[in-house]
């Protein structure tokens, strides 16, 4: 069985084994990109008079039935990728029509092309699941926006907060995922086919027409810019993932520490965690110690995609190593985020905790701020209730910490605002993919 680049027989077993490596198992998860990109070109092909009208019934009806099987498809070894493996099979199926599909096509477009209609995918996909977790946690804010406990700097007790305004800064975060999500689709949203191995093709192809029929906004113009501007994609959408993982890492460090003893502020329901094998009242909260450690790992991801991709124009072998990484971010940020969604409603509050930690010297500033308003130079009022608080040995609790109130601050999160960025967000994901989903299946339908 013959790759598509292949002219000859007798392969180096171990050469094709090294450089095959596990891209034959990765592309199974692009089959219905590969279907979606080949029903474009197809048509491409048609309206220059490459293929006949019932040519192109013939290869999507068969695209189609790929595109609805309900059996895994399988990639060998041999075959090498998705591309191979699809047109094998077209050919198979249709003769002489099905070797026609890739006249006007390189492999170097056909993977950029499955690329991008697969991270536009689950770009919307991870979205969705941001909002999800960005409104999980600030229902959970709005159960507490009463509930005072300390805010930190340092690790060190400072001012007082609320469990309300402390749970908005994470749904915040992850409102600001959604904007991060928009803009990797965005560099996602071009189409690369009709660029061939970089340098164009001898055929009267429109770009423009196979890039509104798979859904894109937009060419991607240059043909050899196309080749130079896939580390640069997958490095973009690494990166938006990794800055969201980054903010989930933080959110699980408050979690480790707000339920440990020491803290007390919250405690994990048991669901959500394990035991020790020698300790049996140990509850360790290894969800959250994992999520902290999958954020770790992506700057790592990152760089590895910015390293593999800094060579010289063209295409080279060396972005096949890149795939798995990104494959790897995107699913592994999908766990992360459902878990994000799921952990405000296995937290237990610890309310007399969290009164008893917010205690006088957390209101040193509030002094300060009062003297100032009485005249005093700020400088004077900081020295004055500086040594105050280094006067008492032991800070008692407050009966109740005054907040200031303006827009998002402790004493009022701002929870339309948010609603209404949030809101925004998914609007937009929401006619986003409605488009997209109809080009797709209108690209199977054609005709019918």
């Amino acid at each position: 069985m013959k790759k598509l680049w292949q002219t000859q027989a007798g392969l180096d077993s171990a050469v094709e084994d090294y450089t095959v490596g596990a891209d034959h198992l990765l592309d199974a998860r692009l089959l219905r990109c590969e279907v979606y990109g080949s029903l474009a070109h197809a048509t491409g092909l048609a309206a220059i008079g490459v293929l006949t009208q019932d040519e192109l019934a013939a290869l999507r009806a068969e695209l189609k039935r790929l595109h609805d099987a309900t059996e895994p498809f399988a990639v060998t070894r041999e075959q090498e990728d998705i591309h191979t493996a699809v047109e094998q099979r077209l050919t198979a199926a249709l003769g002489e029509t099905g070797a026609k599909i890739h006249a006007g096509r390189s492999r170097n477009d056909q993977v950029q092309t499955n690329l991008r209609l697969y991270f536009k995918d689950r770009l919307l996909a991870l979205h969705g699941l941001a909002a999800q977790a960005s409104a999980a946690w600030q229902d959970f804010g709005e159960r507490w926006q009463g509930r005072t406990l300390p805010g930190y700097s340092h690790l060190q007790r400072a001012m007082p907060t609320t469990l309300g305004h402390w749970a908005a800064s994470h749904a915040e975060a992850l409102v600001e995922a959604l904007r991060t999500l928009r803009h990797a689709y965005d560099e996602a949203d071009a189409c690369p086919l009709g660029s061939a191995a970089g340098y164009g093709v001898m055929l009267p192809l429109d770009r423009e027409l196979t890039a509104r029929l798979l859904g894109f906004a937009r060419v991607q113009r240059n043909t050899l810019r196309v080749q130079t501007a896939r580390p640069r994609l997958e490095a973009a959408v690494v990166a938006a993932l990794a800055l969201i993982a980054r903010d989930l890492g933080s959110l699980a460090w408050d979690l480790s520490l707000f339920t440990t003893a020491e803290f007390g502020f919250l405690s994990l329901d048991e669901s959500f965690t394990t035991g020790s094998s020698i300790m049996p009242q140990k509850k360790n909260p290894d969800v959250v110690e994992l999520t902290r450690a999958r954020a770790a790992l992506f700057p790592g991801r990152a760089a590895q995609v910015l390293a593999v991709g800094a060579l010289p124009s063209g295409y080279h072998r060396d972005y096949q190593l890149t795939k798995a990484v990104v494959f790897e971010s995107l699913d592994e940020l999908e766990r992360m985020l459902a878990m994000a969604a799921r952990l405000p409603a296995a937290l237990s509050v610890r309310e007399e905790r969290c009164a008893a930690a917010v205690t006088e010297d957390l209101l040193a500033t509030h002094r300060a701020v009062a003297l100032v308003k009485d005249g005093v130079p700020f400088r004077e009022a900081y020295r004055t209730v500086a040594a105050q608080a280094r006067a008492v040995a032991a800070p008692r609790p407050v009966a109740e910490a005054p907040l200031p109130d303006y827009a998002g601050a402790p004493g009022r999160p701002d929870w339309a605002a948010l609603s209404a960025e949030r809101a925004e967000a998914e609007a937009w994901a929401a006619a986003t993919g409605g488009a997209l989903r109809s080009a797709w299946k209108s690209l199977l339908t054609a005709g019918a």
